[in-house]
């Protein structure tokens, strides 16, 4: 048996509920700016066709556990029974988040301003949790059972923690799986574009993200008085947006930790919807 039909037959005998809508998509959320290795990130994936997990990769905008014995490796051998203990990188699961709550920016934005949405055809392959998988949840979903968006819908979370993290199995493609790369209007004829343009998927533009400094000051306690002021630290003509924060961390004058609670104040409070 394929190591992914294992895992999805494991977490489906632990999942209740009714049939998943099949309109609700998944999305890939991730910064289109940062590199992937020594290669900008884009022109990576337009090579490789295919979105990698960070067993692969060794990069995430989450944590950096993912090797034999982490907590990564740990969390998929409990709640896959064991289905990838022995499997090449190459073969595990890819992180995202079901958008049933249909944010434009992707269902999980704390992870980055842009979003692979894929195609329904991801669903049946792919397995849920909630909360996020670092917490050790115990309540899990597939496509054909689904209580997770009642869970969710019912937890009183920030809103850069409510998402339903979805596990993709099988190798995405992005010819195949991909209906859209989704990105930030501040890339707009950038070398991001540029590059978005070589995927073979098209390119679409969400509302975007735009934060004042003088808004971000009014949240010290969110993240912390040193992350205000590291924002404003890189904001241009007292903003910041994505395309601000991916140009500060390529200098690598900063830490990246510290740029990601940065980034977290820009998704949080900096979100153009007319609704939140």
């Amino acid at each position: 048996m394929n190591s992914h039909v294992k895992a999805l037959r494991h977490v489906a005998a632990r999942s209740l509920g009714p049939p998943l809508d099949p309109t609700l998509a998944v999305t890939l959320n991730f910064h289109p700016d940062r590199r992937s290795g020594d290669r900008p990130i884009l022109a990576a994936l337009a090579e490789a066709g295919v979105y990698r997990s960070q067993f692969v990769t060794g990069t995430s905008n989450g944590g950096l556990t993912a090797h034999p014995g982490g907590a990564r490796w740990q969390w998929e051998s409990r709640i896959f029974g064991g289905a990838y203990d022995d499997a090449p990188p190459e073969s595990r699961p890819v992180y995202g988040a079901l958008n049933f709550r249909h944010h434009p920016a992707g269902a999980a934005p704390r992870f980055g301003s842009a979003h692979f949405r894929l195609t329904a055809q991801a669903l049946p392959r792919t397995t849920f949790c909630y909360p996020d998988s670092y917490l050790e949840p115990e309540s899990f979903g597939v496509a054909d059972r689904m209580s997770l968006i009642a869970l969710a819908e019912a937890d009183d979370q920030d809103a850069l923690d409510d998402y339903i993290e979805a596990q993709v199995h099988t190798p995405v493609l992005l010819a195949r799986d991909v209906a859209a790369l989704v990105l930030d209007p501040s890339y707009r004829n950038t070398e991001v574009e540029a590059a978005a343009a070589e995927l073979p998927c098209p390119t679409e533009w969400h509302p975007g993200f735009h934060l004042t400094v003088d808004e971000l000051r009014r949240h010290p306690d969110y993240r912390g008085q040193e992350y205000v002021n590291l924002g404003a630290e890189i904001a241009v003509e007292g903003r910041l947006t994505p395309y601000i924060l991916g140009e500060a961390a390529r200098t690598s004058r900063y830490d990246e930790q510290a740029l990601k609670r940065v980034w977290h104040y820009l998704a949080r409070f900096g979100d153009r919807r007319n609704s939140r």
